[in-house]
């Protein structure tokens, strides 16, 4: 545990240090790999964490889905050591702010994600990731086993490391997705997919962006200026 504390604290400090221009950067490139790679996003409830810490922003890609026809979810902590529930996130609904102080409704339904787009701190050659240490999504979806959600993680390319020591109550992802391209678990290793169809040349070439299309009351963030990727 000391070990894993001492590498989050180093895996925090280098995507921190990612200048915000290469953050969007990574980001619009994320959003077409997940647009193009897993294009049933928009058909059911897909779960994502409000970003914090440089984390990559979903709330662009949100908005898309949401506007193609899906629902979304953000997490919710009941309690110390208690699995996470999920509520609908929609704009306008009324929020609280939590744990690190990440903002989550206060009394949308309740709902079952079919897709959790999880930001992870690292992520290993096994498919483990590293969070924040407090455990909360190894719980939850221990007990969504009946109804698992597909698990998509979502980070940079800066997280990869070649194991996190994956311990009995470790969960690991389906597949990861960074601004490289689409990873997935097969067996007990990650392997390298590629980058999905319908982008021509370079990854980083001519990206899909959405921030010009929202404006910061979307997420509740005021209504002069565009948000910024934190």
């Amino acid at each position: 545990m000391a070990w894993r504390k001492m590498l989050r604290r180093e895996l925090l400090a280098r995507r921190q240090a990612v200048p915000a221009d290469r953050l969007d950067a990574w980001r619009t490139v994320m959003d077409r790999h997940l647009q193009y790679g897993f294009p049933g996003l928009a058909k059911g409830v897909v779960a994502f964490c409000w970003p914090i810490r440089n984390e990559y922003d979903a709330r662009f890609l949100v908005r898309h889905l949401r506007e193609l026809g899906a629902k979304a979810a953000l997490p919710v902590v009941v309690a110390p050591k208690a699995p996470l529930i999920f509520r609908e996130w929609y704009p306008g609904v009324k929020m609280a702010v939590g744990s690190l102080d990440i903002p989550y409704p206060t009394a949308s339904a309740e709902v079952v994600p079919d897709i959790v787009l999880l930001p992870m701190n690292g992520f290993d050659k096994q498919g483990y990731r590293l969070g924040y240490g407090a455990g909360f999504f190894d719980r939850t979806l221990e007990v969504l086993q009946d109804k698992k959600p597909l698990v998509i993680g979502v980070t940079f390319e800066i997280g990869a490391i070649d194991t996190i020591h994956p311990q009995p109550w470790d969960i690991p992802v389906d597949y990861v997705v960074t601004e490289r391209g689409v990873y997935k678990r097969d067996g007990d290793k990650l392997e390298f997919l590629g980058v999905p169809g319908n982008v021509k040349g370079s990854a980083l070439s001519s990206p899909v962006c959405y921030a010009d299309e929202i404006v910061p009351v979307y997420f509740g963030e005021g209504s002069e200026e565009k948000p910024r990727p934190r």
